[in-house]
């Protein structure tokens, strides 16, 4: 039996498809967002309402029945009484309808409603949020925008929920009421009409502000959250620079206005539950009063018996119900809060027919490139270059010279405002974004790390190599004795060991080498390194150089250095100074003109580039 449940159950919960991707992108206002968010689920939905409405009729149907019982026992000694009928309908009603309602109310609130739609908004939001450019994540919190994810899924969820449990019930048990006590007399029809109007005016009046007041409240929390979260991301730095004090003025500060948004929410809060009591505790007196009134007209003991309890019963509710609205509204604020961040549109999109890159021979080709960040500052303006098949290009220049922005320009991170990349003739905004980056393997000198596995670490290059393969890729990259050695605080070892937030639990040296791995793993026919062996010893280094002089064989590579001795055997170099190509050629034919790059050249002294082209530390 209890397998049995079990299998009709988990049936139950597979219900809802919570992976099924939505339907274009999110509208920017309330109903048709959550329209969008919710479709897929609403035939369970309706099946809830469904279940819930008739349950709230039980409980109209119960009062009905404690009436016919009061009236059968004051009924004269003589008189016929179906007690037969009555015990059976009890029996029908309280034991089986009402367990099995409830419990299917239960079962769609906990099983199929709440887990499902949950999931189903939080994956929607998620799948949304990811595809937005990187000049989204820039200008924002990382932990804001995971809160607002989070906020809208579940305070959505939440409305689903309660509004399938008590509105839903609720509405149908005041009409009910109403069926019952017309039935009995019009006057108590009239009476409960005039109670109902004055309630939803007062509905209307305070559940806006609520909503409102919910609203910055939830926003307040989110910016607390997003303050922490950068804290606590660059704690190291905060510790270095004793910069606690500062984060604590910084946190109390978000901390402070969260109370005060608290607080005011909480006086809207405080007012409605006062009104609302005083509202519902008029009803009985109202409609026993009337009863009375009535009794001449032939309202009978158990006409007033049923009046009370089911007037009574709706009082109470009425409280309950009033409070899910308030509930209810402070969700739909928190929702829209989080609609007004995450719901904004794409600015960077692949074209409606935009195909997949295919990369038979790896040219690159800037035609009159320019992109300067909206006007701000840097960026590049009017570049002409193209970088042959397999041929190896260095890009040099002073920092804010323009050297990432090229980079960023051929990984489409950004579109240009004037010109067109090209890579084997095919302008990389008319092919899509995934298929152009993943024939572009690429190393970093600020690199990118999950708290995951050293294994998946390096995998995310190739997600269906094998371990073998991610070994051998390690190896290449002089990594696999590090990762040998690895504990992490699980006591997991070796490559199964997690790497922290950010690789935090690894040297820079050892962040790069894994990032390199991973690389060396891809595979693309496109090889990108930004300053990629920085934060690597001079031993690791020529290791490092050697495995890369290898994996480079048959690619095309670009290679930004400001340490020059780490490019000098390339094809080529070409020298950027103010967004400009202002010098190329090769190491010895540029130290030959007596430009710019032999300047770097005779004043590094194996030291790094600064923002003004001069060298910063020798080695």
């Amino acid at each position: 039996m209890q397998q049995w449940f079990q299998r009709f159950v988990r049936r139950a919960g597979d219900m809802i498809d919570a992976e099924a991707p939505a339907e274009g992108p999110p509208p920017r206002r309330l109903r048709p967002f959550v329209f969008w968010a919710l479709k897929g689920g609403w035939t369970v939905i309706w099946l809830g309402v469904a279940i819930s409405v008739l349950a709230g009729i039980t409980e109209v149907a119960s009062m009905w029945l404690l009436g016919l019982v009061v009236d059968a026992v004051a009924a004269p000694a003589n008189a016929v009484v179906p007690v037969g009928w009555l015990i059976a309908a009890a029996v029908g009603l309280l034991l089986v309808a009402r367990p099995l309602l409830f419990g299917g109310l239960a079962l769609t609130q906990a099983v199929m409603i709440g887990p499902n739609i949950l999931k189903l908004v939080l994956a929607r939001l998620y799948r949304w949020t990811i595809d937005q450019p990187v000049s989204f994540f820039d200008n924002d919190f990382a932990g804001r925008v995971a809160q607002k994810k989070m906020q809208a899924a579940r305070s959505l969820t939440e409305i689903v929920v309660e509004t399938v449990n008590a509105v839903t019930f609720g509405l149908a048990t005041v009409m009910a009421t109403a069926v019952l006590l017309g039935g009995i007399s019009g006057w108590l029809l009239g009476v409960l009409a005039l109670w109902l109007v004055a309630y939803a005016g007062f509905l209307k009046l305070m559940l806006p502000t609520v909503r409102a007041r919910s609203a910055k409240r939830a926003e307040a929390q989110a910016m607390v959250t997003g303050q922490v979260v950068d804290t606590i991301s660059n704690i190291k730095t905060v510790k270095l620079f004793a910069g606690g004090a500062q984060e604590d003025r910084m946190a109390l500060g978000a901390m402070s206005d969260l109370r005060d948004k608290t607080l005011h929410y909480g006086e809207a809060q405080t007012a409605f539950r006062l009104g609302l009591i005083f509202i519902a505790g008029l009803l009985p007196i109202l409609m026993v009063g009337a009863a009375i009134a009535l009794r001449a007209g032939g309202v009978s003991p158990g006409d007033i018996a049923a009046v009370g309890a089911v007037t009574i019963r709706l009082a109470q509710m009425t409280g309950w119900i009033s409070f899910t609205l308030m509930v209810i509204y402070s969700h739909l604020g928190e929702v829209e809060d989080g609609m007004n961040t995450l719901s904004v549109p794409h600015t960077l999109t692949d074209a409606s027919d935009a195909a997949e890159l295919v990369v038979p021979a790896a040219e690159i080709r800037f035609d009159d490139v320019t992109f300067t960040y909206g006007g701000e500052s840097g960026g590049v303006e009017g570049i002409d270059l193209t970088i042959a098949p397999g041929e190896k290009l260095a890009i040099v220049g002073a920092s804010g010279a323009g050297k990432s922005t090229l980079l960023a320009l051929l990984l489409r991170l950004y579109d240009s405002e004037g010109g067109v990349v090209r890579i084997d003739g095919q302008d990389v905004s008319g092919v899509t974004q995934e298929s152009l980056r993943r024939k572009i393997g690429m190393v970093t000198q600020e690199t990118a790390m999950f708290n995951r596995s050293a294994m998946d670490n390096i995998r995310y290059g190739r997600p269906e190599a094998s371990d073998a393969e991610v070994i051998a890729a390690a190896r290449a990259a002089e990594a696999h004795e590090f990762i040998g050695a690895l504990r992490d605080h699980r006591g997991r070892k070796g490559y199964a060991a997690h790497l922290g937030e950010r690789g935090v639990k690894l040297s820079g040296g050892q962040r790069q080498r894994i990032a390199l791995a991973r690389a060396i793993l891809k595979d693309a026919p496109i090889l990108v390194l930004d300053e990629a062996t920085s934060a690597l010893d001079s031993e690791v280094e020529a290791a490092i150089q050697e495995a890369l002089g290898r994996v480079m064989q048959g690619k095309t590579v670009l290679a930004i250095a400001h340490r020059l001795s780490t490019i000098s055997s390339m094809d080529r170099i070409i020298v950027l100074d103010g967004g400009r190509i202002v010098e190329e050629g090769t190491h010895d034919t540029l130290l030959e003109n007596g430009g710019l790059y032999a300047r770097y050249w005779e004043r590094q002294s194996g030291g790094f580039l600064g923002s003004d082209g001069l060298p910063e530390a020798a080695e």
